[in-house]
């Protein structure tokens, strides 16, 4: 099957392993090495079926992480013009 962005429209891409943060029940959970096409043009991160399919079951059942980590949060507040 032949890549395009569906951001940017380039048909170059490369495979990388990702980390991706989801906000599940209420919490911020961080899914490390997950396999995605990159857009060689954008960045524009695209998950197979599969993968989308195993991070949801992962994510919906009883399995415990492998580690917890603190994570900083920052709120956006725009300068007034």
């Amino acid at each position: 099957m032949t890549f395009k962005c569906s951001v940017c429209g380039s048909t170059s891409c490369h495979m990388e392993k990702v980390s991706e943060v989801f906000h599940i029940n209420g919490r911020f959970v961080l899914v490390e090495d997950i396999p995605a096409k990159v857009c060689s043009h954008c960045g524009e991160e695209t998950f197979s079926r599969e993968a989308t399919e195993a991070v949801r079951q992962m994510l919906h059942s009883n399995t415990h992480p492998e580690k917890t980590v603190s994570m900083d949060v920052f709120a956006f507040q725009p300068k007034a013009s």
